[in-house]
């Protein structure tokens, strides 16, 4: 097992990775409870693989549990669905000082956290992510939220978990789509800051997602590490420093919110597409170099990742799509901060380009 902590202070909580830490839950779990017993939050794809697991491991350290089983997709992250949540844990008598575990992808772990932190005006929670996109990404760093009909993550909270236990085994079942959209969110990581890394991921990107063990623990352990490294700098995204994990986030939000956040285009392939459309657009105004635009596309195609719009399957044109990022929650003063880059690993934020701009290089890219 590999332990890792994200540094806040008296906040801080590790991040324990391991094969076969969901059968062993429980020893992790039980020191943190004031009493014996936990709620457990999933969804019907994930407890069919976990949830009895997680259950018995609980129950081996004297661990009480209830659990409650949420239909999987981004509707959940609703608030139709945060009322459900909440309303259960209220109903299940949460007390402020218990630790709901949150067992399943970006969506379980976002809704799960949001809930947690406005229940009793805050209650504790534990991260326990089963693919690959929570595990290389939102399940650390406490951002939380539900999704609106304005946009996405556009109501939430900073709230971090107590723990964060990764279990790499669990992606033996996820389905390659799902997979691979996580995968956008490690290339992100050598896209921001680290040209190294992103070399690996052209090395290496297509053993990680087809099965191989090695590749995928070294995947995780440095996104993680990269992750935490961040977040200890710039928690609330208050110094332009966490802002950078946003590379290709405002493109492919415009993306999600055009196909109506549904399975059309999963939230890791809006980012990837997010992300090859940063480059480009960097590249056409001059700030990057064309050859590490297209090195980005070519290397997202070669794993079946969307690269622009139409691999994305989307065909608004741009006027529409800066539309949707009028909403983003990033707008400070009337400005849209874009993440873009001077070339691989040299992101930056600038406000200096106006949604028109965008929208017309959005046009060019139909």
């Amino acid at each position: 097992m590999q332990s890792l902590t994200v540094d806040l202070g008296a906040r801080s909580y590790p991040i324990l990775i391991g094969d076969g830490l969901i059968a062993d839950i429980g020893r992790h779990v039980a020191p943190r409870l004031r009493r014996p017993r936990t709620m457990i939050v999933t969804d019907r794809h994930v407890a069919p693989h976990y949830l009895a697991t997680v259950e018995a491991s609980l129950a081996a350290a004297n661990i009480a549990t209830a659990s409650l089983i949420l239909d999987p997709g981004e509707g959940s992250k609703s608030w139709a669905g945060l009322a459900q949540l909440t309303e259960w844990l209220i109903g299940e008598g949460v007390e402020r000082s218990d630790h709901v575990i949150a067992l399943g992808g970006g969506v379980i772990g976002d809704l799960v956290g949001f809930a947690c932190s406005i229940v009793k005006r805050g209650c504790a929670f534990i991260q326990m992510p089963t693919t690959l996109l929570a595990q290389v990404d939102s399940s650390v760093g406490g951002k939380t939220a539900i999704n609106v009909a304005a946009g996405k993550n556009l109501i939430g909270a900073f709230h971090q978990p107590t723990l964060v236990v990764i279990d790499p085994a669990t992606l033996a079942t996820l389905p390659r789509r799902e997979l691979g959209a996580g995968y956008a969110e490690v290339v992100k990581y050598g896209l921001i800051d680290d040209a190294a890394f992103f070399v690996w991921c052209e090395n290496n990107g297509a053993a990680l997602l087809e099965g191989d063990s090695a590749a995928r623990h070294k995947a995780i352990a440095h996104s993680v590490s990269a992750k935490a490294r961040i977040v200890a700098a710039d928690e609330r995204e208050t110094q332009d420093i966490r802002a950078l994990l946003n590379l290709g986030h405002s493109f492919g939000h415009a993306l999600e919110a055009e196909t109506g956040y549904s399975d059309k285009l999963l939230h890791g392939e809006a980012v990837a597409a997010g992300m090859a459309l940063a480059h480009r657009f960097s590249a056409a105004n001059g700030l990057c170099p064309t050859v590490d635009a297209d090195r980005v596309r070519a290397h997202l195609a070669a794993v079946c990742l969307p690269y622009d719009l139409a691999s994305a399957g989307v065909d608004a044109d741009g006027a529409t799509l800066a539309g949707h990022m009028a909403h983003d929650k990033k707008v400070r003063g009337g400005k849209l901060p874009l993440i873009l880059t001077r070339g691989i690993g040299q992101s930056f934020v600038t406000d200096a380009f106006g949604l028109d701009a965008v929208a017309d290089f959005l046009d060019g890219e139909r």
